[in-house]
């Protein structure tokens, strides 16, 4: 890479690194900048996983209270995120990397819709059955979340692009955990996604270790910075700023 590639990879890193920890979907903005840099698309995929898992680490880290304050709940991420992408990392193996792409942008738009919505659904939810278990813990996790958050860490392994989005659908309707709390949640929960997927990526896919290297300089800041963010960002510009991010990428998977 040249001085100007290395400059356009870091900052790309940086600006990833922050809409991890904040918006989600943040290979909108460096996958695109290490094709551009003349990385073939498939170890550019892979560079750009293994580069970004620092900026959940970072941003986990940058959540560490919140993901603190309910260790019951962080643990249930870990393990079904973990699960899931391992199961996803397999078929990213065994599959062809079209199978995905007729419906990817219909669930990320859905999942959108439903971030969209959570305020209100779960008011009518509560109207419904003001005596429910939610008002109770906060935290409980039905069997149904748990089995969508596997399923979302099982795309999350396979293809990424929009996992976050949906992590925080499942996790709003499935819990009562505040907002910020969601947010810390869907960070760790692609951050161990990640660290699953650069496990398989490093033993057996090609990747470009100076991409790597560059981009993880850029991320690892990103995502600390975008916890703090994130962290006093009102709710409602935060959640606009989740679905306006989802829409974009499911309409960058129709044109591209």
């Amino acid at each position: 890479m040249s001085a100007a590639d290395v400059v356009a990879v870091l900052a790309a890193g940086l600006g990833a690194g922050i809409l991890t920890s904040t918006v989600g979907v943040a290979s909108l903005l460096s996958f695109p900048v290490l094709v551009a840099v003349g990385l073939p698309p498939v170890t550019a995929n892979t560079s750009n996983t293994i580069g970004m898992t620092p900026a959940g680490l970072s941003g986990s880290f940058g959540y560490r209270e919140e993901l603190r304050e309910f260790p019951r709940v962080t643990g249930i991420v870990l393990v079904t995120s973990a699960v899931g992408a391992v199961a996803g990392s397999a078929l990213l193996l065994g599959l062809p990397g079209s199978v995905f792409e007729v419906v990817v942008p219909w669930l990320i738009l859905a999942t959108c819709l439903l971030v969209g919505i959570q305020p209100t659904l779960k008011a009518w939810v509560r109207r419904r059955h003001p005596d429910g278990h939610h008002d109770q813990d906060p935290s409980r996790m039905p069997v149904l979340t748990r089995v969508l958050a596997t399923v979302t860490g099982v795309y999350g392994g396979y293809f990424g692009a929009g996992s976050g989005v949906m992590m925080l659908a499942v996790l709003g309707l499935g819990t009562s955990l505040e907002f910020r709390t969601l947010n810390a949640l869907k960070t760790f929960a692609v951050m161990v996604s990640n660290v699953v997927a650069t496990v398989v990526f490093v033993a057996i896919a090609p990747v470009d270790w100076r991409a790597v290297v560059v981009l993880a300089a850029g991320s690892v800041v990103g995502g600390y910075v975008g916890a703090r963010i994130g962290r006093v960002m009102p709710e409602a510009l935060l959640r606009g700023l989740v679905v306006a991010a989802g829409v974009t990428a499911a309409v960058l998977f129709w044109v591209r």
